[in-house]
């Protein structure tokens, strides 16, 4: 089993900034792919960021060039850094890592518990 465990979330004033961190944990082999996923209530969950084993970063495209994710596939851990907050930014982030395990190599694809991010205008 993997635990996926995000830190980092608040509430920030318009253009302001926060880093949202993430840290996987359990039984993993290997990581593909982590990233940020975000929802409003009521609404479905999106992608943010993500990065893959080979570093490559896929960004939605209203945050190109405000947010910056990052990850370190062997601490386990990826960061989100959110600068240029907006309104619209508003919801609960979550961090999703995926993966095999080390029994059998079954794949994984694990969520966080969801942090809180407000940004208030």
């Amino acid at each position: 089993q993997v635990q996926v465990v995000e830190s980092g979330g608040g509430l920030v004033q318009s253009g302001g900034s926060l880093r949202l961190s993430c840290a996987a944990s359990g039984d993993i082999f290997t990581i593909n792919t982590m990233g940020w996923y975000r929802q409003v209530s009521g609404d479905e969950r999106v992608l943010v960021a993500t990065i893959n084993s080979d570093r490559i970063t896929n960004y939605r495209d209203s945050v190109k060039g405000r947010f910056t994710i990052s990850g370190d596939n062997a601490r386990k851990t990826v960061s989100l850094q959110m600068n240029s907050l907006k309104p619209e930014d508003t919801a609960v982030y979550y961090c999703n890592v995926a993966g095999r395990g080390t029994s059998f190599r079954i794949s994984f694809n694990a969520w966080g518990q969801g942090t809180q991010v407000t940004v208030s205008s």
